[in-house]
């Protein structure tokens, strides 16, 4: 049996490893039933389709023929890995709209076709939206600006 398709296969491989270790994880709390979903119940199912996506996934590999794994997307993984680490500090130093807005423009500017002002108007349609969900809606206590 030949590789045909590099992409597949690997992509599939990484969902067979993630399924296998939500499983792993999850042995060590109780599962419960169908009726009363223990903390175990969700992470297990997860891991399970995740692992049966995988080995579909991988078994493509198989039979379809890629184009093959091109060069490593280095300024994307970068930026994106920037961004949401910055988030992370962000959040409670400088406030959810700083912190929503900044993480949007760096992460934007990871894909190939950058435009600012796409960039800006989708952070700001972001910031609406996650104000709306996580701050009113869920009542998350994220301070909105650095000096409140």
């Amino acid at each position: 049996m030949k590789i045909t398709s590099q992409e597949d296969f690997w992509g599939g491989v990484m969902f067979i490893a993630f399924g296998a270790l939500a499983i792993f994880i999850a042995q060590d709390y109780p599962f419960g039933t169908a009726a009363r979903m223990g903390p175990g119940y969700f992470p297990t199912w997860i891991g399970i389709i995740l692992v049966i996506l995988g080995l579909m996934i991988a078994a493509t590999g198989f039979k379809d023929k890629g184009q093959g794994i091109g060069r490593w997307p280095w300024k994307a993984m970068v930026l994106l890995s920037i961004a949401f680490i910055f988030f992370g500090w962000a959040i409670d130093h400088v406030g959810f709209v700083l912190a929503v807005f900044i993480m949007v423009t760096l992460a934007s500017a990871a894909g190939r076709e950058y435009r600012w002002k796409e960039a800006i108007i989708v952070a700001i349609a972001l910031i609406i939206g996650s104000w709306a969900l996580f701050i009113k809606g869920l009542e998350l206590p994220f301070p909105l600006f650095w000096w409140r």
